[in-house]
């Protein structure tokens, strides 16, 4: 077996942000950077101007406290108090409910592409624990009978803001494919309440810029080459939005000469195989975002530009294993190739 996680991640950060990074104008303002690890990523937070310290400061305890309250396995946290409530109600966050709520709006618009409720799934194949393990039919079957998330009841108060949510007894989530959307969109918003106008967070294939660089110009994020990892296939330049990329490159293990990777079919609980290798979605709102990345990927090639002829709000490029860059038409002019992806074939669909 191989892991490649830790790697993989550090290098998809290094690359989402180095370009960023090095055209930024030296002079235009105070740049300050800090690295922290949550969520099983390595973060890089980057803020510009006199509150940057205060602002870089804010994200990291607001990615920090969101890393707490999601982390499945951690007895205080929210997501393990929805797993063990038997079917009772739990109060949760805004925060949490917007995480909800995303992803049923895409599990309702994309057949039950994402599905948070497949986190039995995800630790019967040990991406959890790195106890890597290739589960028998007999045992997929029994946690695919375990999956309910079209049975969640999300209840809003609006007299005092809050939230409740239930699941049936026995079923258990995770937000994994939302978690570090929503940490980021989270985090942009912390630097700006410190009053920082220019910044960008990366946390591992999720990238949120803040406003634009400091001399004005967008910022520039690169796509990482699913088959040459050290290197990528082209950039994106945009404004204040956000970048997430989902790729079965980013974590996965080899048993007995077959490889298998972390994004999972919710129809067969196993690795999605459809001829992708990555899905990077460009889009505002960074939950949305992080959500489209995972279901486009399950959904495949055509049908994720069926949703997003149907149900527009975010631009995609996909990479798949016939070499082929597919852009959706509004990254036209946005989207440039690098010169090391020669062996690529770009095309833009309508």
């Amino acid at each position: 077996m191989k892991r490649t996680r830790l790697f993989s991640e550090l290098l998809c950060l290094l690359l989402c942000i180095a370009i960023a990074l090095s055209l930024s104008a030296c002079g235009e303002g105070r740049m300050v950077q800090k690295q922290i690890s949550a969520m099983d990523t390595v973060m890089t937070l980057t803020s510009y101007g006199k509150n940057a310290e205060a602002g870089v400061e804010a994200a990291a305890s607001t990615i920090k406290a969101m890393a707490s309250m999601l982390d499945p396995e951690l007895p205080t946290s929210t997501t393990y108090a929805i797993n063990h409530s038997n079917g009772s109600n739990v109060v949760v966050s805004a925060q949490v409910a917007k995480m909800l709520s995303t992803a049923k709006t895409v599990y309702d618009h994309g057949e039950g592409a994402l599905d948070l409720s497949l986190y039995p799934a995800i630790k019967l194949w040990g991406f959890v624990n790195e106890r890597y393990y290739v589960p028998t039919y007999e045992e997929l079957s029994a946690v695919l009978k375990r999956k309910a998330f079209d049975q969640m009841i999300l209840t809003s108060y609006p007299a005092t803001g809050s939230y409740s949510v239930s699941f049936p007894a026995g079923t258990e989530i995770s937000f994994a494919s939302v978690g570090k959307g929503c940490a980021a969109e989270n985090a942009v918003s912390a630097m700006r309440q410190a009053g920082v106008e220019s910044g960008i967070v990366s946390l591992g294939g999720n990238v949120q810029t803040l406003g634009l660089k400091p001399d004005g110009s967008n910022w520039t994020v690169a796509i990482q080459d699913p088959n040459r990892t050290d290197s990528w296939v082209g950039t994106v330049s945009v404004g204040e939005t956000a970048v997430v990329t989902s790729g079965s490159y980013q974590r996965w293990f080899i048993s007995d000469t077959n490889t298998y990777h972390h994004i999972l079919n919710p129809l067969t609980a196993s690795p999605v195989s459809n001829g992708l290798l990555s899905v990077t979605i460009i889009c505002e709102d960074g939950t949305m975002a992080d959500a489209l990345s995972t279901a486009m990927f399950v959904l495949g090639e055509s049908r994720a530009l069926n949703y997003w002829r149907a149900y527009g709000g975010f631009e995609m490029i996909m990479i798949n294993k016939s070499n082929q860059i597919i852009c959706t038409k509004g990254l036209i002019d946005t989207f440039s190739r690098s010169d090391r992806s020669e062996e690529y074939t770009l095309k833009f669909s309508e």
